[in-house]
């Protein structure tokens, strides 16, 4: 009985991540469009949540000296590195666009088991990288010569990038003993971020009036402060927080399905509250992202490293014990594959 309970409410949790995650692009492209450099609304962004986590930096200060190499991964990556480039990305094409591309991430990390460290790779994952590139074809339309901005193409890729070198890097940093609290993890990533970001926004520059006006949401006027509420609040910190429970209470790869609901949502969100209609290809393309994402992340490796990546799903609980929403805890680079939703942009800043 308790156990169905904590499934519940772990569904319940990755649900409210999913959705927290998907309404951060909805919430910030208007803040972009009123004015707001998109590096400005990042920085505002990661150092609000950054400030709101300070007590669990705190907490978990002894991870200066254990994970130096993993804090900065993450907040290079993880942090300023996707959500800078997602958001940059949002101010030239269409916020489910973006984020779709941003699912790409797993099958890129398995194109780097595969090419780069040359290992095998099974073929159901094989499988999900074709249907994730050829759904992502039907999203940006290639077939009429790529009629999305092709800069804000290019950033969105750029996000999905820093999410595999982030997975990658949380393979390598990972280890049994000592592991690293995925809630520690995250703190320190975004002060990381932010201090990388107040480097490269340089703030003091920023109209802080801005901030204390409104922002059109197709024909609505919001204020501009609660559209920034919701992002560092909401869309960051309530995001992460639940989004790392939910992995506790659940598998891996049963909180990483319920993280490919964030592209949806996004994509929900845009359409009902900016007017960004997607037309039936971009649709059915969009699904196929997901299906190819799903099938790539949902693969879990053996826990012989000489096994095909993506082979079964051993070892899903221990990985969910070690705070695979950090990424401290993942065995192999499939591993990583698997957990990716946990943090994508967004966690990819979506």
């Amino acid at each position: 009985m308790h156990a169905s309970q904590g499934r519940s409410a772990g569904l319940g949790l990755a649900l409210a991540s999913a959705f927290a995650f998907g309404g951060s692009g909805v919430a910030a492209k208007p803040l972009i469009e009123a004015g707001l450099d998109p590096l400005h609304v990042v920085w505002l962004r990661v150092t609000g949540a950054a400030l709101v986590m300070l007590p669990v930096a705190w907490r978990h200060r002894d991870l200066l000296r254990r994970k130096p190499a993993l804090l900065v991964g993450f907040g290079l990556l993880a942090v300023a590195g996707v959500q800078a480039f997602y958001f940059a990305s949002i101010s030239r094409i269409p916020v489910g666009v973006a984020l779709l591309i941003e699912y790409l991430a797993p099958a890129l990390v398995l194109g780097w088991v595969r090419f780069v460290q040359r290992r095998p790779v099974t073929r159901a994952a094989a499988v999900g990288v074709v249907l994730a590139a050829g759904g992502l074809a039907c999203v940006v339309q290639v077939w009429s010569g790529l009629s999305f901005d092709l800069l804000g193409l290019l950033l969105a890729l750029a996000a999905a990038c820093c999410q595999v070198g982030y997975f990658v890097l949380s393979d390598q940093g990972s280890d049994e003993a000592g592991q690293a609290d995925p809630l520690g993890v995250i703190a320190y990533g975004l002060l990381i971020g932010s201090l990388v970001l107040t480097v490269l926004a340089r703030p003091w520059g920023m109209d802080w009036a801005l901030l204390g006006g409104s922002a059109d949401m197709d024909g609505s006027s919001v204020p501009a402060w609660l559209l920034l509420g919701w992002i560092v609040l909401i869309a960051t910190v309530l995001a992460y927080v639940t989004g790392v429970i939910s992995v506790r209470r659940l598998s891996p790869q049963v909180a990483g399905v319920v993280a490919c609901l964030e592209a949806v949502i996004a994509t929900v969100l845009a359409w009902v509250l900016l007017g960004e209609h997607l037309e039936a290809p971009q649709i059915i393309g969009g699904a196929v992202v997901l299906v190819g994402a799903f099938i790539a992340q949902s693969s879990t490796p053996k826990a012989s490293p000489s096994a095909p990546v993506a082979g079964s799903a051993a070892g899903a609980e221990d990985g969910a014990d070690t705070g695979s929403g950090s990424g401290a805890g993942a065995g192999t680079d499939g591993d990583a594959v698997g957990r990716g939703a946990e943090l994508s942009a967004g966690r990819n800043a979506s």
